[in-house]
């Protein structure tokens, strides 16, 4: 009884030390995508306080180019952070990444608009971006890696789901700010002092996150590979000599992941607006019914996964989008709001199918001693080339072609990919981290 009663004992306490983990990638994790959450409902409003232009396109293009130039510093952000989380530990490398995104996020709303300092407004803007893009290169790899670390064989496609739940939590705040402050506060008041808000604010949880990281012991599977000598001294190059064949592998994996993620939930709500000339209000309101749907799938997905493995569900999600994704930009071209909801939800499933197990799968992918190195370079390398750029580039779909559904071929061509990509790699939901 003594035995069985000290091991209950261990195992509790095991799971409580995850559900401690949990949460501090999960608060911090939501602050680190407070800010895009922000970026992408509000971009209409910011394109006019930075790039005021009688062309409403062109100030958008112009502003989602700043959104995108962030993303060239997240390969930067996974080496440098990489490097610390392997070397150094999960929890040093995340306590720095979200002290920088709250840094950065708080100075973007006191920098004054174009009307005041002139182009060196948009400057600013785009230093603060670069800030937040290496701080977020590496926050992703190290929170996928941290929180599973920390999780049991069989929960890690649970656990690791919710660092996706907070990346969408920071998004649905985000977005949820702009439509209360579309709603509440008239245009002139929105343009010139309430859009400052929300980054103001998001100081506030970014503290709250570097004390829950802190706070915190670094993994169970680092602290082991500390004791039997298995970190490495230059995790990079371990990863980039050893691993090139996994990075490729996530690399491939990721195509569909970032381009559906950055479509559906940064590019959409302008895409509404701009495109099908509907009232900004209304184009965040469906958007977030996609936000909520994801919050609640994404763990049910992640736990499914854990009990029928990761590919079939990443498999589906690929097809999902190659197949559907067309016909439902068709759907929507006369925008109708009730349409917009419903095909902002189909696509929400498919995405939820990928977002689930997506990360306990590419973590699994790679060895405790370069997990961050591996699975940050290889994420946030496709995240910079078509993530970052999707809202651009469908933009200047839109923009060159003059055809409305030209945004839905990208996504076809990104699901393509993946799917051949994760028909590659093995299932490892029933398998001990290597």
């Amino acid at each position: 009884m003594k035995n069985d009663s000290t091991g209950k004992t261990l195992e509790s306490t095991k799971v409580m030390s995850a559900k401690r983990a949990v949460t501090a990638g999960v608060i911090g994790n939501t602050m680190e995508w407070f800010d895009y959450g922000i970026y992408g409902t509000l971009a209409p409003v910011i394109s006019g306080v930075f790039f005021p232009n009688k062309d409403a396109l062109l100030g958008l293009l112009w502003t989602f180019i700043i959104f995108g130039v962030g993303f060239v510093m997240r390969p930067v952000g996974a080496f440098v952070f990489g490097h610390i989380g392997d070397k150094y530990g999960r929890k040093t490398a995340l306590s720095w990444t979200i002290f920088m995104m709250a840094f950065a996020t708080f100075l973007i709303g006191v920098i004054p608009s174009y009307a005041v300092i002139g182009v060196v407004a948009p400057v600013l803007l785009t230093l603060c971006r670069l800030l937040q893009g290496l701080s977020t290169g590496g926050e992703w790899g190290g929170s996928a890696a941290f929180i599973v670390e920390y999780a049991s064989k069989d929960r890690r496609g649970y656990y690791g789901s919710w660092q996706q739940v907070s990346v969408i939590g920071g998004l649905a705040i985000g977005a949820a700010c702009g439509l209360l402050l579309s709603y509440g506060l008239a245009p002139e008041d929105l343009n010139s002092w309430g859009w400052r808000l929300p980054f103001l604010a998001g100081i506030t949880l970014g503290l709250v996150g570097w004390y829950l990281r802190t706070k915190l012991e670094d993994t169970p599977a680092f602290q082991e590979a500390e004791k039997s000598h298995a970190v490495v001294k230059d995790p990079i190059k371990t990863a980039m000599r050893s691993n090139s064949a996994g990075i490729l592998q996530a690399m491939g994996m990721t195509v569909i992941w970032t381009v559906s993620f950055y479509i559906l939930l940064t590019f959409m709500p302008s895409y509404i607006n701009k495109v099908l000339k509907l009232p900004l209000h209304i184009s965040l309101a469906s958007n977030f019914f996609s936000y909520v749907l994801l919050i609640i799938l994404i763990p049910v997905m992640g736990h499914l996964s854990d009990k029928i493995g990761r590919k079939p569900l990443l498999l589906a999600s690929c097809l999902g989008f190659a197949l559907f994704t067309y016909p439902l930009f068709v759907f929507i071209s006369d925008g109708g709001f009730w349409k917009l909801v419903i095909v902002q939800m189909i696509l929400g499933v498919f995405l939820a199918m990928f977002s689930g197990p997506g990360v306990a799968f590419i973590a699994e992918i790679f060895p405790t001693n370069v997990r961050v190195s591996t699975l940050s370079i290889g994420y946030n390398l496709v995240v910079a080339l078509l993530g970052g750029t999707a809202p651009f580039i469908a933009t200047y779909l839109v923009a060159k072609t003059g055809n409305n559904l030209s945004p839905s071929y990208y996504v076809v061509v990104a699901a393509v990919i993946s799917f051949f990509s994760i028909l590659s790699i093995k299932e490892s939901f029933d398998k001990p981290l290597k």
